[in-house]
């Protein structure tokens, strides 16, 4: 199972790069965290008001494949341990970041992301980034 980085779903739904766009299509067990749909839907809200439709209909298209996780009990422990652990090392990363990586990490699945350098920070978190690929 992959776990989508709201920056890989940005790509898709801008078709960033037909080999990102075939990737996307051919795998068929994908995920979002909540967290990852909530800043989409920021994006949307915080945008273009002309374009504000449009961008709802193809961000409902775009999640119809998806599963949209939420949040649980277990995702908050793993957030806890996550943000204890950085904070200790010194090597905090974002908000969002945080609240996502603890998500994968919790269901144990591949994050995507394009930013591995921030996620690298992450212990026992599986990472791919299907923009180097």
């Amino acid at each position: 199972m992959y776990m989508l980085d709201t920056n890989i779903c940005i790509y898709v739904l801008k078709n960033h790069s037909d080999k990102l766009r075939h990737k996307f299509k051919a795998i068929k067990n994908i995920c979002i965290s909540s967290v990852t749909y909530g800043e989409l839907c920021f994006g949307i809200e915080n945008g273009d008001i002309s374009r504000r439709e449009e961008r709802w209909e193809q961000l409902d298209l775009f999640t119809q494949r998806l599963i949209i996780d939420p949040w649980d009990e277990d995702v908050a422990r793993h957030y806890g341990f996550i943000r204890a652990l950085l904070k200790k090392q010194g090597t905090p990363i974002g908000n969002n970041d945080l609240l996502i990586a603890s998500h994968a990490r919790s269901l144990n699945v591949v994050l995507v992301t394009n930013n591995i350098r921030e996620f690298n920070r992450v212990p026992d978190l599986s990472l791919e980034n299907w923009m180097s690929e």
